[in-house]
This record gives C-alpha cells, structure tokens and sequence, in this order.
C-alpha cells in the first residue's frame, strides 16, 4: 500500500492586505524527507507555514497533511518551530519546567522531583544539548538555546512532520553549522519529515534533500546540486550563484 505524502499544497493561493502573496503554490513533500524552502524576503516562506498549521486561511487550493485536510486531528502529527520567540524577562519557568508541561506525564511538574522529571525527558532530549540547561531560566536563555529548547519541546509531542522557520535567526554564526547538523541528526535519529525555512543557502545545500525555492510561486524544485545551477532560482534572488566544491568530497560548501 502506498502511503500519502507528508505534505501536499495545491494551487494555493492566499492575498494579505490586497496583496497576493501566494499566487498558486504546489508542492508534494514525501515521508522521511529533509526538505529545505528557499527565497528571498517577501517570498511567501513564512504564509505557506501559517497556511500549513492553519493559522492563514487561504484563498483558494488544497493543503493535505498524511492525506488529510487540515484539522486539530491532522496538526496533531506536526511539530512547529517559530522563527522568533519573544519573552518577557519576567517569565519564570526554568527549561525543566518548560519542557515538563509538554509531556501529560510531567505536566504537574510541581509535584514531582526533578530525577523523575528528567527520565522522561531524556530520551527525547539526546543529542540536543538541552539537558545541561534545564535549571536555567527560560527568559534569560541566548538565541541558539532557546530555539534548541524549542525543538526540543516540539520532539517531545512526537510529531511525523517538523516545520522549522528559520531556526537559526537567534543562532550567532560560529553555532550555525553544529545547529544544523543537531537538525541533520534529529532527522536521522526520529525518522521525521523536515521542512526546513532558510535564508542560509550554503548549510541548505550541505544538508537538505531536496530544495523548493519559492518566490510567489515554486519558481523551481529538485536537489541541491541542481536547484544552485537554476536560472529560475537565480532569477528569483536577483543574485550570481556560484557553488564551491570540496575537491574530495564534491559536496557544495559555499553558495555566493
């Protein structure tokens, strides 16, 4: 038996203020997949997502989630990470107790010891750095700490699709790549459909399976080695792309 894909739009269309924004996206993203979206700002990246979680209605088109409409039923399977979480400095909760309120089990965490909280947490946690955080408050947390703690609650819900919007934008750039290699390995080790939102061309490239480059529109789609050799994509930035390659691995490690 076949199984749906993880991910389908079709012809969707949404307008923001008398603006199309989104002018017929389709797109089919198979199961177990890490797929990066792509384009420049104002491309519609951040739309398809609310779209996809329900939080934008759309004009016009079709979204399915593992073959179904979207629905509480349906986003019960996706994990959403936000580009940006804003806190106030007065939020109290240590990431213990952040993360404990995610899990039925821990959600009365202040009834229970921390050795017992931190069992169930830890499986989910492996390999993501979080566990040395977890008396730390949530509000005093850097950027790449607090989206790693934002993975991490999401991965303790188990979803099958992960949606990721620009999950370094807090992240200093010496963290980038570990970061993206944290997503890589997530991926790897849950079994999970990614998609991934991402300005950042050149970790896309190293780490992605198959890229779609939005503008409006899917301007073009396929593997990264083809979508940076793509007129449409450069057409799309308004840019030169030129890729680099390592001589002895022939991946491509930088995108200008």
């Amino acid at each position: 038996m076949t199984h749906p894909p993880a991910l389908e739009v079709q012809q969707v269309h949404v307008t923001l203020g008398g603006t199309p924004v989104l002018r017929g996206v389709t797109l089919s993203v198979p199961r177990g997949e890490l797929v990066a979206l792509i384009g420049p700002n104002g491309s519609g990246k951040t739309t398809l997502l609310r779209a996809i979680l329900g939080l934008q209605s759309i004009d016009s088109g079709q979204i399915r989630i593992f073959g179904a409409p979207v629905s509480v039923s349906s986003l019960s399977r996706v994990g959403y990470v936000p580009q940006k979480l804003e806190l106030d400095r007065g939020f109290g909760l240590s990431v213990r107790e952040f993360l404990a309120l995610s899990l039925p089990e821990t959600r009365h965490w202040l009834w229970q010891s921390h050795r017992k909280i931190d069992l169930a947490l830890a499986s989910s946690l492996d390999g993501l750095g979080v566990m040395p955080l977890l008396n730390r408050p949530v509000s005093r947390l850097s950027g790449g700490q607090l989206q790693r703690v934002l993975i991490a609650w999401s991965l303790l819900r188990k979803p099958e699709l992960l949606l990721l919007d620009e999950p370094t934008a807090g992240v200093d750039t010496p963290g980038e790549r570990s970061f993206y290699e944290m997503i890589e390995s997530v991926h790897r080790r849950h079994k999970m459909t990614i998609i991934l939102v991402s300005h950042d061309l050149s970790m896309v490239f190293r780490h992605a399976h198959w890229v779609f480059a939005l503008n409006g529109v899917v301007c073009c789609q396929g593997t990264p080695e083809d979508i940076v050799r793509n007129d449409s994509l450069k057409q799309a930035y308004g840019l030169h792309l030129t890729p680099y390659h390592h001589h002895h691995t022939g991946e491509i490690s930088h995108v200008h």
